[in-house]
């Protein structure tokens, strides 16, 4: 016979139950969020294929179906999912800061989720310059915000895990998503959620691979500065042009989302139909003087200049911000990650033109760090995420240097990094919900 369990070991067993059954809930939850990822990238790669086969041969016809897009998807994302528009990373953070279930589930729910998958695609389908990680990430947190409903002390944390997860699954990077999660998600280490986001982040990303692989985002590189003295006077001057550029576009994406000072500001706020549409239009003139680069993820491009068998025109980089920009403004459901990396891929090819003693390659990669970081403002995440989508071990000190300056850089135009400064706008919004409404005048 078995020995009769003690009082004490009874509720150790209890005890020790309770976080297997919870760790196999968050595994499980993520396991979902990887699988959402990759169905997420399988949807936006076919609906920018629709797109460019539609456009083939007839560019005009972006003039048309980009500011119809745009129109559509800000309808439908105001009409049936509010909270679902621009990159979500922004609704993730604010989630996080909020308290009680109410108020978390209109920033990250599934409903949310289902629109945003879909609007993203409506949004590829018409060309607009918008990415599908920011998405992912929102539907990550969405995901493990319903898992949290079965662990309502743990929702912060399992939302953090979920932004990461997604992270990781949409680019393949698992280390950069447990990073993202915490500098950028939780802006700290807290020894609480750590085993929650590697588990999560873990399951995603072995998700992805049984699905899609084993796979460098955009393929590895022998890139290396060696001992090219132009090749390291480009680290400084990508750094400060980077992160210049990247303080820019987020001061300006910042300073429209709080609503423009003034008649202007109140006309565009009256009418964000119009807006979107009107933005779809400029979003389309810079497709057509692109020669159709602009449209879409950037991935592609970005991609072609890395492993060095493409071109770009010296426009790229400034049309691609531009479309970004506009795109973001817009309204519409879509992320920066992808448009950005694309954005400072242009920018080191126009450094590699100024420079041609420097290996062009590396140059490139060290403009995607250095605009990212510019651009988000959280230098550890653009050196990781960069480092392992392009496996370039040889650039290590390169990236990190670039990364920094970057981020010093872009501090000098915008104080606060975009996602956080964004999300204080939904906090503020959520704020202003729960205030009781005035009382009427005599």
């Amino acid at each position: 016979m078995l020995p009769a369990l003690t009082p004490r070991r009874r509720r150790r067993l209890r005890i020790v139950s309770r976080k297997g059954g919870r760790l196999a809930l968050f595994v499980a939850g993520g396991l979902v969020v990887g699988a959402a990822a990759v169905g997420i990238a399988q949807l936006a790669d076919h609906a920018s294929a629709l797109f460019a086969a539609t456009t083939a041969g007839r560019p005009w016809l972006a003039l048309l179906l980009t500011p119809l897009a745009f129109l559509a998807s800000a309808f439908i994302a105001r009409r049936w999912f509010p909270n679902s528009g621009g990159s979500g990373i922004p609704q993730a953070i604010a989630a996080r800061r909020l308290h009680g279930l109410a108020a978390r589930e209109r920033l990250v729910s599934l409903r949310i989720a289902v629109g945003k998958t879909l609007l993203l695609a409506v949004g590829l389908l018409g060309g607009a310059s918008i990415g599908r990680e920011g998405p992912t990430v929102q539907v990550g947190a969405s995901i493990m915000f319903a898992v949290g409903r079965l662990s309502p002390r743990r929702q912060p944390g399992l939302i953090m895990a979920g932004a990461g997860a997604g992270v990781a699954a949409a680019f393949n990077t698992p280390l950069a998503g447990i990073v993202f999660a915490i500098e950028e998600m939780g802006r700290s280490f807290d020894e609480r959620t750590n085993g929650i986001v590697i588990s999560t982040v873990i399951a995603a990303g072995l998700t992805s691979l049984a699905i899609q692989g084993d796979y460098t985002y955009f393929g590895t590189t022998g890139a290396a500065l060696g001992g090219s003295w132009q090749g390291w006077l480009a680290v400084p001057l990508l750094g400060i042009a980077g992160g210049l550029l990247g303080g820019g576009f987020s001061r300006l994406l910042v300073l429209f989302a709080g609503g423009l000072p003034g008649r202007a500001g109140a006309a565009l706020k009256r009418h964000p139909l119009v807006v979107a549409t009107v933005c779809g239009l400029l979003v389309a003139l810079c497709g057509l003087a692109s020669g159709g680069a602009v449209f879409g993820t950037g991935y592609a491009q970005a991609q072609a200049l890395v492993q060095g068998d493409g071109e770009v025109s010296a426009g790229f980089g400034v049309l691609k911000l531009l479309a970004t920009l506009l795109s973001s403004v817009s309204g519409i459901p879509g992320g920066i990650f992808a448009p950005s990396l694309s954005v400072g891929a242009g920018l080191g090819s126009n450094m590699a033109a100024l420079l041609p003693g420097a290996p062009a390659q590396a140059l490139i990669v060290l403009g995607m760090v250095a605009y990212f970081s510019g651009v988000v403002q959280a230098p550890i995440t653009a050196f990781v995420i960069v480092e392992e989508m392009t496996g370039d071990h040889h650039l290590v000190v390169p990236l990190m240097l670039a990364s920094l300056i970057g981020f010093a850089a872009s501090r000098l135009v915008c104080r606060e990094g975009v996602y956080h400064a964004l999300a204080r706008n939904f906090v503020a919004a959520e704020a202003a919900r729960s205030l009781p409404p005035p009382r009427g005048g005599a």
